[in-house]
């Protein structure tokens, strides 16, 4: 039977963590589907489909993205999980401030859902200071981007906030 992960996210941007814990994930699943959330409540620097085009050009050319599936989602992640016949949520964790975030939705999806479960994984050490607002205020003072997202990303940064 073909073992299903969503790894959800905002991706805004997508960043080198974001890869690793996606590389990662897609050792333990057959299919892994990044899901890019597009939630109305929030304000983005891009839009969904922009996120879901950057991410796409992050997977071109890697072997292990041959098991990963981009999709943009809006409502409630057990929802689109249970559509895509997904039984793990895939969540990556920096630090124990975002173990404490990340494990009450992991309970609160687990109320919702009881099938779907919950995995926490780690990137590795030296990603685990990348967060995305950290990436966009770097951008904003137009610092240097090569270590935190891959060229296209950092160009397409640039652009939206080339008028600051």
């Amino acid at each position: 039977m073909e073992t299903v992960a969503l790894y959800p996210g905002s991706f805004d941007p997508i960043t080198y963590g974001h890869l690793d814990i996606m590389e990662r994930a897609t050792e333990l699943f057959d299919t892994v589907i990044a899901t890019v959330a597009v939630n109305k409540r929030k304000e983005a620097v891009f839009t969904g489909d922009e996120r879901e085009q950057l991410l796409r050009k992050c997977l071109e050319g890697k072997e292990w993205a041959k098991k990963v599936e981009v999709e943009q989602f809006t409502g409630l992640l057990v929802d689109f999980a249970k559509k895509k016949n997904a039984k793990t949520l895939v969540r990556g964790v920096r630090q124990i401030s975002d173990f404490e975030y990340e494990f009450r939705m992991a309970l609160t999806n687990r109320r919702l859902a009881p099938e779907v479960d919950t995995i926490f994984l780690m990137p590795n050490e030296q990603l685990t200071f990348i967060s995305a607002s950290l990436v966009k205020e770097v951008a904003y003072w137009d610092g240097d981007l090569s270590s935190f997202v891959p060229a296209h990303v950092a160009k397409a940064l640039r652009e939206k906030f080339k008028d600051k």
